[in-house]
């Protein structure tokens, strides 16, 4: 499971890859409950007003924090979502059933690799050297805080049989991958109605990818 990534922060890769503005602030690498920057559908998006964007960027907690928890560091074991089991989890059933989609845009993300017995940190990014774009959910609250807190996590899926991710962490642990979209998917994950979440989560290929660390994976 993704528990660190470095966040795209460059205004110009943003505008390029993502067609958004950056927050200010956004730290070059991303742990649970830091801020981090987030990219949903615009609110307004079909007004008909050529002056209002498609999509926004807006800066969140990393690991969802539902309306209903009072405590920002509920966001400590929220920072993935598990696919298979998303819409019945309360942290995320909510964000699921409303279709609260987001992605995540990443330069990189980190696993630890496990084969010679201990965790080294590898790092995972696109061979192309775009930056990644992760499909996510989002949410609100107001009651951990007083004010409004927006928030996201990285869904995930099984990775058994995906040739690089399944190199990763402990051997008896199970495989998993974040959902990394194409950039052609983007508008569509962001768009798509509830029903439609499903068809978004596949695995993205190994061969498009590649993994770098303290030793070579041998892939």
């Amino acid at each position: 499971m993704c528990s660190n990534y470095a966040p795209v922060t460059h205004p110009d890769r943003l505008r390029m890859y993502f067609g958004v503005d950056a927050p200010a602030g956004i730290r070059p690498q991303v742990w649970p409950t830091y801020l981090a920057l987030f990219i949903r559908r615009h609110p307004h998006a079909d007004v008909g007003d050529d002056a209002v964007p498609p999509r926004e960027a807006l800066a969140g907690v990393f690991g969802m924090i539902p309306h209903w928890a009072g405590e920002m560091s509920f966001g400590r074991r929220t920072y993935n979502a598990r696919s298979e089991v998303v819409a019945e989890k309360p942290s995320f059933r909510d964000a699921w059933r409303h279709g609260q989609h987001c992605i995540v845009p990443a330069e990189a993300v980190y696993e630890p690799d496990w084969r010679s017995g201990k965790a080294v940190p590898t790092r995972i990014e696109r061979a192309d050297g775009k930056p990644m774009g992760i499909a996510g959910l989002w949410t609100s609250n107001r009651k951990a805080t007083g004010s409004e807190v927006l928030s996201f996590t990285m869904l995930t899926i099984n990775a058994d049989e995906q040739r690089l991710f399944n190199q990763f962490h402990k051997p008896q642990d199970e495989k998993r991958m974040v959902v990394i979209l194409a950039e052609d998917q983007y508008d569509d994950w962001l768009n798509a109605p509830a029903g439609k979440s499903m068809d978004f989560m596949r695995q993205y290929p190994a061969e498009e990818l590649v993994a770098t660390g303290n030793r070579g994976l041998g892939l």
